[in-house]
């Protein structure tokens, strides 16, 4: 019987790790390496080794209530997208309310889990922390949660930019970017159009004399701010929208969505258009990106092909000449430098992982990754949902199928993973949001029964399959349920209207009324 739980990190993923280890009545102890919780989103001046970094001024891409916990609501009075800062308050809160910080035990990092000596025989784990004064202890669990992240290892491939080492100006990987203070009159060089690029690019054009952004792919590029203002993923991630991407051919939402994206501006003529389409991959949000490109403060570039020591070459044989910085957007590789190498099953380019959280190959389903799952969604109520699946199978509530049925479903997993999106090394994973909360919800018993609601709570159901699909959805019944998730979602919009009450206006009240009623 599992009873002490190892938890391998305190950020996001780990703070509701701990939290669904209390709640099935085991006792957790949480690892943290640095002296603070909150992982990617505990901001540092200098970028640490071996630690996810993130820049000065970054903003969550994800509004306020689609990324939170299923029963603790972010206030009211937040904005909508959070600057980094009170998304780390947040989490403090959060840590506060359900009385995680006493379990957590900060600058302790955890050198190794390995198989106990009885493991055969109870699954357990013997663990070994490392103390910031080098003080070693050996440490023995019921089993592990892995909570580390996949933002910790950035990925600097020079080899695959001839010349590199002839440049005579500063080149960085966007790990080490904390603000564009060394970018004041430089001609600067972004490769890679991920968010991170997205923002570096968009942020340093403005002190920059010159920015150039060099794509591979290309991209598809979405605004944070949707129709009447909403947030995007509270117009458009909801059930009935999932339901339409079931019953009609994806190439029919591709050319939908390209042709409304191309309407507010076009990938083409921006230079932006990617080699994938709309939804083989996740795009890049940033409402600030096409103004940059049509004012010129960011010109779009094809893929490296050389660096001759300050002037950089093109693939299309274009150069600029006197670059003074080159900001590697890259991405990051990932590990658990941790685990033993047996311990994780490899399918094509990722970990194999089963429900992308067990490992499939284990004797003991006493190991279990948290938060590392990708998808265009918030880590958040991911991770949170993962951590209750994963607590009640330790605690014999939820039984794994054998060792070769999850297998066979993690190679399915991936075959379906490759047809439907654009997978490299370095995104080697992507699932649909709904549709992998749903499948850990129906696991759980969590998931909610449109039917079942339709019958017994009409007004519930038009909120819960018109409106966004938040996580207070899977608070509604079965193991967890929280009284407080109908009301959280019939006031999710009063939350997201909050923040921008700050000037009284007859008109808006009246408009924000009806827009009110008709969505809900």
């Amino acid at each position: 019987m599992v009873h002490r739980v190892a938890v391998i990190g305190a950020g996001p993923s780990g703070l509701t790790s701990i939290k669904a280890c209390l709640e099935e009545g085991m006792e957790p102890t949480c690892f943290e390496s640095s002296d603070d919780m909150g992982g990617l989103w505990k901001f540092k001046e200098v970028s640490e080794p071996n630690r996810a970094s993130i820049y000065r001024s970054l903003t969550i891409n994800i509004s306020k209530e689609m990324m939170c916990y299923s029963d603790f609501p972010i206030p009211s009075d937040y904005p909508n997208y959070m600057h980094h800062s009170k998304i780390l308050n947040y989490f403090r809160m959060y840590a506060d309310h359900f009385k995680l910080l006493k379990y957590i035990r900060f600058q302790t990092l955890v050198k190794s889990v390995r198989k106990a000596p009885d493991y055969s025989r109870t699954g357990r784990w013997e663990v070994l922390t490392e103390k910031k004064d080098g003080h070693e202890e050996r440490h023995v669990f019921d089993a592990v949660i892995c909570c580390s992240g996949h933002y910790t290892y950035p990925n600097l491939p020079l080899k695959d930019f001839p010349g590199i080492e002839t440049f005579e100006g500063k080149y960085l990987h966007s790990w080490d970017y904390k603000g564009p203070e060394d970018m004041y009159g430089k001609r600067v060089v972004v490769i890679g159009i991920g968010n991170s690029g997205g923002d570096i690019a968009v942020e340093t054009s403005r002190v920059a004399e010159q920015v150039y952004m060099s794509t591979r792919r290309g991209a598809w590029v979405i605004r944070q701010v949707s129709d009447n203002g909403l947030p995007v993923d509270m117009k458009y991630n909801t059930r009935f929208v999932h339901i339409l991407f079931q019953l009609f051919p994806i190439n029919f939402f591709n050319w939908f969505g390209e042709k409304k994206l191309n309407a507010m501006y076009d990938h083409t003529m921006y230079a932006l258009k990617p080699k994938h389409r709309l939804f083989s991959q996740i795009p890049v949000i940033n409402d600030d990106l096409p103004m940059k490109i049509l004012s010129g403060a960011v010109i779009i570039k094809p893929n490296v092909k050389e660096i001759c020591g300050c002037t950089v070459v093109f693939d299309d044989g274009s150069t600029v000449e006197k670059v003074d910085t080159i900001v590697f957007a890259t991405g990051y590789n990932y590990d658990f430098p941790y685990l033993p190498k047996k311990a994780m099953y490899k399918s094509g380019h990722r970990v194999g992982l089963y429900k992308h959280v067990f490992p499939p190959t284990l004797e003991h389903p006493t190991l279990a990754v948290v938060g590392f799952i990708h998808a265009l969604g918030a880590i958040m109520p991911q991770a949170e949902m993962q951590a209750r699946w994963v607590t009640r199978v330790f605690k014999g509530h939820k039984k794994l199928p054998s060792s070769q049925s999850m297998i066979k479903a993690v190679e399915k997993d991936t075959r379906n993973i490759e047809k439907s999106y654009i997978v490299s090394k370095l995104t080697p994973l992507q699932v649909d949001f709904v549709s992998y909360m749903d499948e850990i919800a129906g696991d759980i018993g969590v998931r909610p029964s449109l039917l079942w609601l339709f019958f017994t709570d009409y007004p519930l159901f038009k909120r819960v399959f018109w409106g966004p699909v938040t996580a207070y959805q899977y608070r509604l019944m079965g193991p967890g349920k929280w009284e407080g998730a109908r009301r959280a979602i019939f006031t999710q919009f009063d939350r997201m209207y909050q923040p921008l009450k700050t000037r009284k206006n007859d008109r808006w009240l009246v408009s924000a009324k009806h827009f009110y009623c008709d969505n809900n």
